[in-house]
């Protein structure tokens, strides 16, 4: 039986959010997530699909419901449970081996729910372990909207709720000297090793060794976000293995769930984990690193680690570099260009209001893809990891076809 499409939307509207529903109707995208399998979603009708190209930010870095990643969960829910995060558990400290053998330098893993909670939990050492309580981070960067987290985001995350934090500041990416200027006193620079709600900027070569470079001088801590760029999604395990550095701390999320048990993690150097020796349950989290999600965690790191599977990351990468360079030449009154480091894409347009507009125009040409947030100009662009070629090529005509409705819209032929 087909659920009533309409009912639904009135009970998210009167039970979970109005303002999500009011939204998505001005746009006209009433789409309701029901069946989703492999790089598609459907509505809950039945009659819409979309090639998911948002894919919640990397949470669906695999696809929908992969199969090796969906019997992981469906074996480990035969004898675990969420478990008990007082207590030594096997699961945990497989899956924290696991990080730290793929992760060289990071030895430690501390588990959380979310990315925010991961990005609180990295603070929270930075300054225990410094002594210090400046943060630094970048303007337009996004690291989760809970406690300390909120505060190294833009002011229009926190503002309806109070002022900044003390002891928070922002400089704009890919500026050393702005960050020089700041780093006095400094317990940590946080930055995402390629910003996605920026609308993925692509640090300059030498921008992140020149970071680490400052924070070794002053006696900062170096924390990156790779909760979107992490796990394959530039074509490395990690993005930060682009350019040569390594950081202090490592905060994952998102894709580290397979997208079916929720899983995020701080993976720190071993000298850092001092912070809890004093006192071991100074930081817990009830559903953390849940024993039950473990071997989720474990099959996705299998999958993304594996040399063929980054390769082929690659390979895809290039069927789109070379399909936006012509689709550039097609749409230049609209179309800027891409930036990108493998899979994670921004497509960067003349103006501000072309992202929303490209949302639209991809929705209506049967993809998904959200505007960047903190500059509405960069649709990201972020389909599954495991598409083929002939699925890429279909993209790149959906997107034609997008780039000329937002043409139109704009008036700018």
């Amino acid at each position: 039986m087909t659920p009533d499409k309409s009912a639904v939307i009135d009970l998210f509207a009167r039970h979970v959010s109005s303002g999500k529903v009011a939204f998505f109707q001005r746009a006209g995208i009433e789409f309701v997530m029901g069946r989703r399998e492999g790089a598609y979603i459907w509505d809950i009708d039945g009659r819409t699909r979309l090639i998911n190209c948002h894919c919640n930010g990397g949470v669906f870095n695999l696809g929908h419901r992969h199969p090796a990643v969906v019997q992981a969960l469906v074996e480990s829910v035969q004898t675990l449970d969420i478990g008990n995060h007082h207590l030594i558990s096997e699961p945990r400290a497989r899956l924290a081996a696991r990080l730290a053998e793929l992760a060289p330098g990071l030895s430690y893993t501390v588990f959380a729910v979310g990315g925010g909670e991961a990005t609180d939990l990295a603070i929270k050492v930075a300054r225990g372990y410094t002594g210090r309580q400046k943060i630094v981070s970048a303007s337009g960067g996004y690291h989760g909207h809970t406690g300390f987290a909120l505060f190294t985001g833009d002011e229009k995350y926190f503002a309806p709720f109070g002022p900044r934090a003390p002891g928070f500041t922002q400089v704009p990416f890919n500026d050393i000297d702005a960050l020089a200027a700041e780093m006095k006193d400094t317990a940590a620079v946080i930055l995402e090793t390629i910003p996605a709600t920026l609308g993925m900027p692509i640090p300059k070569p030498d921008y992140l060794p020149q970071v680490r470079r400052l924070c070794d001088t002053h006696g900062a801590l170096l924390i990156l976000d790779e909760i979107q760029a992490g796990l394959g999604r530039t074509g490395r395990l990690w993005a930060y293995e682009h350019f040569d550095v390594t950081p202090d701390m490592m905060l994952l999320g998102k894709g580290l769930s397979g997208g079916v048990y929720p899983m995020a993690a701080t993976l720190m150097r071993s000298e850092l984990e001092r912070v809890f020796q004093a006192d071991p349950f100074v930081h817990i989290s009830t559903f953390g690193g849940a024993e039950v999600g473990c071997p989720v965690a474990l099959k996705v790191l299998e999958i993304s680690a594996d040399p063929a599977f980054l390769a082929h990351v690659q390979a895809i990468s290039q069927i789109f570099a070379e399909g936006f360079a012509d689709l550039q030449r097609h749409h230049a009154s609209v179309l800027v260009g891409l930036r990108q480091m493998g899979l994670m894409m921004g497509i960067e347009m003349i103006h501000p209001a072309c992202g929303p507009l490209f949302s639209k125009a991809a929705y209506d040409n049967g993809f998904l893809s959200i505007y960047a947030a903190n500059d509405t100009r960069v649709a990201q662009f972020l389909p599954p990891l495991i598409i083929e070629r002939p699925l890429a090529e279909e993209l790149l005509e959906r997107v034609d076809a997008a780039l000329a409705q937002v043409t139109k819209m704009m008036g700018v032929a």
